[in-house]
């Protein structure tokens, strides 16, 4: 049960709304289920009764108050039912409606002075509460935090109503659309309303930007019209942004603050997060090494290098969100928005759904009112500069196996965050870290696919000896791994893993174990596909399969027999992280 609080100041316009056939003819039988004294004449049950005389009726106090008027002196609320739910009798949504004015602190019960107000029903799955907000005694309504008031009354009413329970909230969420703005979007073809996308773009623009200077440049190279509030002092105290085609019926653009986008996108909050920096000793060339560095080079192009350092730092921000104090653990997720939010911008076509939609759920997970201005993510968010500074990379070949690499990293971030969250009783930031695994979830099955597919041909095709070898390093490493998880074809990939890496001269015992002491496994789908990935950044080995393993002399396998899994003699689709 959703209620939607609005403020305006046209009571008739309003009425005419309610009790009209909708923009889409969609309102049917339109009627009164409550009012506050049950008496509210009913243009829709009352072919006596005009919408003139409801709008006087409700007006009354407003107009003995006299000049000048309250300003946005029209309360408006629409509760709407889940689409699963059972439907409500009139009678039953006639008391939700009482309950929601008495919680919202327009009329309590036994208040002879409390304001006018009535609830409509037009849909069978929600009403619209409408009230003006002088009370008897011509003062203004007390309505401080009236929406989280209706929220929790709504939570309340769900519990005893035998409906589906959401979330409760703790008012660290950004402000909602309103419906006026959802109605405009609608009416315009837009596919959501405009403070949606500003959001995202104000979002973006923060992630990986090194100072203020920075990010208030990234916002204006996106095309947003900005404007900066500006002290006495001539110090800059704000910001607001505005898309070009967005603009009011004097034709003027319609400017939001950051703050009114989300609560941690103020530039107060911008400017702690960026005091942080970034880390100078940690870019995509540290990386890379030379000869005389004495550091192995990692193969692939700038790009692939900044994904797999980021895989690196989201593996190390995983592990402190598990281990580290609670202030600690906020400052990752912070600093991990930035990076989904970049690849969500660098992403190509066939990832961006997925990535965008992981990065909106994920700006929820990464906010609570655990405060994070002292502990450091400046690793993570450098990985974000790096990302977003080193170019577009695609998601095919080494590009693609390092996308893998990363994301297969982020789903385990975001399942240690909901993890996190529950244990703290953030319900709302527990459900949307669970949301956007699923959305990164679905974007590594599709980047995943062609490199997983590769290396387990490279798997079945070993020479036995080497097959065998790697088997029994697996089964001696990830005994329980292997016992519940038999005939997946990402153990073949992890043995071709293996393999390249032993014939580039590591110890594949151990790197294993390295990689399994990297932690959160026990919430992967794949854990060999995990260890894949993790195995090859650890080595430095190419993300897409590399010549030929095998020892020289080893007799190769058959072409097309399918060497049998550690544990397993059955073999099943890859898996994913």
């Amino acid at each position: 049960m959703v209620p939607d609080v609005s403020r305006g100041n046209k009571t008739y316009g309003l009425l005419a709304y309610l009790y009209g056939p909708g923009r889409r003819d969609e309102h049917f039988d339109p009627h009164l289920v409550a009012s506050w004294d049950g008496f509210a004449p009913d243009p829709g049950r009352n072919p006596n009764a005009t919408l003139k005389q409801l709008e006087q009726a409700l007006d009354l106090r407003v107009n003995q108050r006299g000049r000048p008027r309250l300003k946005n002196h029209v309360w408006h609320c629409p509760v709407s039912l889940d689409p699963d739910e059972r439907l409500l009798s009139d009678e039953e949504w006639g008391d939700v409606a009482r309950r929601v004015v008495a919680a919202a602190g327009l009329a309590e019960p036994g208040d002879p002075d409390g304001c006018r107000w009535i609830a409509v029903r037009h849909d069978p799955r929600h009403i619209h509460i409408m009230a003006t907000v002088v009370r008897g005694d011509l003062r203004g309504a007390r309505l401080h935090n009236d929406a989280q008031r209706a929220q929790d009354e709504c939570r309340l009413i769900e519990k005893e109503l035998g409906l589906r329970q959401l979330n409760p909230g703790d008012k660290t969420a950004a402000k909602r659309p309103t419906s006026a703005e959802g109605h405009k979007a609608e009416r315009l073809g837009r596919p959501e309303p405009m403070r949606l996308q500003l959001r995202d773009r104000v979002r973006q623009a923060v992630a990986g930007a090194a100072d203020e200077a920075e990010f208030l440049s990234h916002l204006e190279a996106t095309g947003l019209l900005v404007q900066r509030r500006v002290g006495p002092s001539g110090d800059v105290l704000g910001y607001s942004v505005a898309h070009p085609d967005d603009r009011n019926a004097q034709g003027k653009p319609i400017f939001f603050s950051g703050s009114k986008l989300a609560p941690d996108l103020s530039l107060p909050r911008i400017r702690k997060r960026l005091n942080g920096g970034v880390r100078a000793d940690v870019t995509g060339e540290a990386q890379v090494g030379d000869p005389s560095s004495g550091k192995a080079r990692v193969p692939g192009s700038k790009a692939a290098r900044a994904r797999r350092d980021a895989a690196a730092a989201v593996d190390d921000a995983t592990r402190t969100i598990q281990e580290g104090t609670d202030e600690d653990a906020a400052a990752q997720l912070v600093g991990a928005i930035e990076i989904i939010d970049v690849l969500a911008v660098r992403a190509p076509a066939d990832t961006k759904a997925q990535l965008l939609s992981a990065a909106r759920a994920f700006e929820r997970a990464s906010r609570s009112h655990v405060r994070a201005e002292r502990a450091d993510n400046r690793a993570v968010r450098t990985a974000a500069r790096q990302l977003l500074s080193n170019g577009y990379a695609g998601n095919r070949g080494e590009d693609g196996g390092t996308a893998a690499m990363l994301l297969s990293a982020l789903i385990l971030l975001a399942i240690a965050s909901a993890r996190w969250h529950s244990a703290r009783a953030h319900a709302q930031q527990a459900a949307a870290a669970s949301a956007a695994a699923e959305q990164l979830r679905a974007a590594y099955t599709t980047v995943a696919a062609r490199p997983m597919a590769a290396m387990a041909s490279r798997g079945r095709s070993l020479p036995a000896p080497v097959r065998e070898r790697q088997d029994a390093v697996i089964r001696d490493k990830l005994p329980e791994a292997v016992n519940t998880e038999p005939g997946r074809q990402d153990w073949d990939a992890l043995a071709a893993t293996l393999a390249e890496a032993e014939a580039a001269g590591h110890d594949p015992a151990a790197l294993l174990e390295r990689a399994r002491n990297r932690r959160e496994l026990d919430t992967a789908e794949s854990v060999a596909a995990v260890m894949v990935w993790r195995v090859r950044r650890i080595a430095k080995l190419s993300a897409v399969p590399a010549a030929e393993p095998g020892r020289a002399g080893s007799r190769p396998r058959a072409a097309g027999a399918a060497a049998p899994a550690p544990g397993s003699q059955r073999r099943g689709r890859s898996g994913r992280s």
